[in-house]
């Protein structure tokens, strides 16, 4: 599994299915976004049943600022449609690990009661 480049017309439909969507914003200018970039691509080989994606904030600058990201990098993650993490900053990949491991365990019904729609997102 690679991690797939995403841009504003794809943005939204690859965020709404079903599964854990991992969203790393990114930028070539930034030293510690090319370090997050590495970690990030390598959790793919780690976990194959996740979409790992890219948003590149330089050339995707209307998407990045409607979704409110004003650093790279952040993170976002879905789990099923629903954000569920956002946050800016790198993780190592033990913690990326671990982030990974607590949206599989989230209780789904649970947070369908507090978000019973999933993200849609027109662009």
């Amino acid at each position: 599994m690679t991690t797939e480049v995403l841009d504003a017309g794809g943005y939204a439909d690859a965020v709404a299915g079903p599964g854990i969507v991992l969203v790393d914003f990114r930028t070539d200018r930034s030293g510690s976004s090319r370090a997050f970039s590495a970690v990030f691509d390598a959790a793919a080989a780690r976990h194959p049943d996740l979409r790992l994606a890219a948003v590149d904030t330089g050339a995707e600058e209307a998407l990045t600022a409607e979704l409110g990201v004003r650093s790279a990098p952040t993170l976002m993650a879905y789990r099923d449609g629903v954000l569920v993490y956002a946050e800016p900053g790198w993780l190592p990949a033990d913690s990326l690990d671990l982030l990974v491991d607590t949206i599989r365990a989230l209780d789904m019904p649970a947070v369908r009661a507090v978000y019973p729609e999933p993200l849609r997102q027109e662009h």
